[in-house]
């Protein structure tokens, strides 16, 4: 193991000398393997000091909520005032308290009848799922649908089916082999910005008796009427049976949603086993999303800015050669394929000022790793501008040219 690795691992204590080889196999596959002989000795997602003027583009808050003085000060007061807590799992909160309270607004905000806060966005779709499907029941998997939900179809005992990206052919001949399940998908997929066939997979749901479940985690207040998402934009609440999203993007906080009728939340919080094994969320934070819901609800102006940057920056990488017609939103993947190159253009991009996300393997497939950058409504026209130039400097020096993305979109440029 190289110098440079050595000197940032803490040296094991006590029963961790005598680790089994199982698991010794399993940490030099990653320590020794990966990082040291694929990756040089450095991390891929070990970012080198940030300066004040970098322009970071890894965080999911894209509405800017995150110190909204509204939003904090509902925070204070809810801190301020506080005599103490119960703390305890949220299955035993009773009727009318402040958290069922602010599920009935995330309800009416959503349009459904009730809703139930999860600890997270994962804590959401594990137990969702987990409490849904079992043995014999398939879970059909969109295969860049997000890894909880995945972990739910796990955590279930269920059969695991995918198919093939927004490939609704292939879903078909999934549902015709397997038989009616729960299909699960993202509204809006975290990888690439691209969205969801929501009018398809509502009809294929419909006619193979399947549950459907849409993760709105990444449009859930940045699109839709009044940020109410991608399901309320397609006038679709009344067929998509289930809704999650985690609340640490748009609503910048830390916890997640599930919409569904209040019959089955009862259900739920009997059979979920993370929201049965989970405490409840404590008052500052119920605080903090009570005003998050009335900000994002009037935040129209920011969600334009947010769709009108997207356009603009997309529209300009793909100018300068970037294959970035995967998606259409305002998460945007460069894709260098194997993990030395992505790691050479999030290096390239850091040293222009630009500080993006390094995605590999598992949240990729094995060699189509990328570098994903998240826009934001409060980006500036300067910050666009040293966005794009520095993706224009930096095309020799990472070989855009030779990228497996680049050469995908000329095959798809001929057809």
């Amino acid at each position: 193991m190289s110098n440079a690795i050595a000197t940032t691992l803490p040296r094991p204590r006590g029963a961790e000398h005598a680790m089994p080889d199982f698991v010794v196999r399993r940490m030099d596959e990653h320590y020794v393997t990966r990082i040291e002989k694929l990756l040089g000795g450095e991390h891929p997602h070990a970012w080198q000091p940030t300066p004040a003027d970098a322009i970071f583009l890894a965080g999911n808050d894209y509405l800017c909520l995150a110190g909204e003085p509204a939003l904090v000060q509902a925070q204070l007061r809810a801190l301020q005032n506080s005599q103490g807590e119960l703390l305890m799992s949220a299955v035993y909160l009773q009727a009318g308290s402040a958290q069922h309270r602010l599920e009935r607004k995330f309800a009416a905000f959503m349009g459904a009848e009730d809703a139930i806060l999860a600890q997270s966005g994962w804590a959401a779709n594990v137990g969702l799922v987990q409490c849904l499907a079992g043995p014999g029941i398939p879970v059909y998997l969109d295969m860049q649908a997000h890894a909880s939900l995945w972990e739910g179809a796990q955590s279930a005992g269920a059969p695991a089916v995918s198919f093939l990206h927004n490939d609704m052919a292939h879903l078909r001949r999934q549902l015709a082999k397997h038989g009616r399940g729960i299909i699960v998908v993202d509204s809006l997929y975290s990888t690439n910005g691209s969205l969801a066939p929501l009018a398809e997979l509502a009809e294929l749901a419909e006619r193979s008796g399947s549950i459907l479940i849409v993760d709105e985690s990444h449009s859930l207040g940045t699109h839709g009427p009044g940020g109410a998402g991608l399901v309320a934009q397609w006038g679709l609440g009344e067929r998509v049976h289930f809704r999650t999203a985690s609340l640490a993007k748009a609503f910048a906080g830390r916890a997640g949603i599930i919409s569904c009728s209040s019959k089955f939340k009862g259900y739920f919080l009997s059979e979920s086993r993370p929201a049965i094994f989970s405490s409840c969320l404590l008052s500052h934070e119920l605080a903090w999303f009570d005003a998050a819901l009335d900000f994002v609800a009037g935040a129209d102006g920011r969600r334009a800015a947010l769709h009108r940057q997207t356009r603009l920056i997309r529209d300009s990488l793909r100018q300068l050669g970037y294959n970035v017609d995967d998606g259409s939103e305002q998460i945007i993947a460069l894709e260098a394929g194997p993990e030395p190159k992505t790691l050479a253009l999030r290096k390239a991009l850091e040293r222009h000022g630009v500080y993006g996300a390094m995605f590999c393997a598992p949240a990729t497939p094995k060699n189509r790793s990328l570098v994903r950058l998240t826009l934001n409504a409060g980006l500036k026209p300067a910050q666009v501008k040293q966005l794009l130039a520095a993706c224009a400097d930096i095309r020799d020096e990472v070989g855009l040219e030779g990228w497996s993305s680049t050469r995908r979109l000329r095959r798809l440029a001929l057809v």
